[in-house]
């Protein structure tokens, strides 16, 4: 399948939400230990994520991810390698298994797969991703290490719109990290899942919320807080 075959929807804005509405359906999508699903998964059964995970699509039978969305009563898709054969015909049997569920936004969690055109084009601006460092800085899969041999004094983590660039789409939300001397790089990367545990649903709540918008230049504008 051509990505050039795959037509374009009309833009998608979820309106400004309340505390009461409509929970945020999402899709998410994992290949491995799944902790950042579980934090999404903890963060809506207590309460302070306004969203329903609908289904989630593992890139790979024996991600662990699967079972912490098995335990939950949530649905899985699991991918083959077989599937993977032709990477745009997969993303595509994702798609039409996310809209079939009426999933608006697709979070990334720890997917290890590129995301292709199908994709793209269905959740224009609506797939959301986590990376281990502050963008543009440290792009691509080894960020942590990265940053940590090139010894800088500050990094930490960004949630961002996944395009067509690898690591290069409209940032959402950052949070700083000072790096101790002491640590090593063990500890920098648990210091980093912790800060990615807290950012990730307070950006999907945004989402949710209706607060983030991707403007013309391609920033994203955050509406503030409403009033209580």
């Amino acid at each position: 399948m051509s990505d050039k075959n795959v037509s374009r929807p009309a833009p998608y804005t979820r309106p400004t939400g309340t505390p009461v509405a409509e929970p945020l359906k999402i899709g998410v999508l994992i290949s491995g230990s799944g902790t950042n699903l579980q934090a999404l998964i903890d963060r809506i059964a207590e309460g302070s994520l306004n969203a329903s995970i609908e289904l989630v699509v593992s890139s790979r039978a024996d991600a662990y991810g699967i079972k912490r969305a098995e335990e939950a009563s949530i649905e899985t898709l699991v991918m083959s390698r077989e599937d993977y054969a032709d990477p745009v015909a997969a993303d595509q049997k994702i798609v039409d298994a996310l809209l079939e569920r009426g999933v608006e936004y697709v979070v990334m969690a720890g997917y290890m797969r590129m995301v292709r055109t199908p994709m793209l084009r269905a959740f224009e601006n609506r797939v959301v991703n986590l990376h281990p460092a502050l963008l543009p800085s440290f792009v691509g899969a080894h960020a942590i290490q990265d940053a940590f041999d090139r010894g800088v004094k500050v990094t930490g983590v960004t949630v961002h719109f996944a395009n067509e660039v690898y690591d290069c789409g409209p940032i959402i939300a950052q949070r700083a990290l000072p790096i101790e001397e002491e640590w090593d790089v063990d500890t920098l990367e648990s210091h980093i899942h912790d800060i990615e545990h807290v950012l990730y649903p307070e950006a999907v709540q945004m989402l949710a919320d209706g607060r983030v918008h991707v403007l013309a230049d391609g920033k994203v504008a955050i509406d503030p807080v409403p009033a209580a």
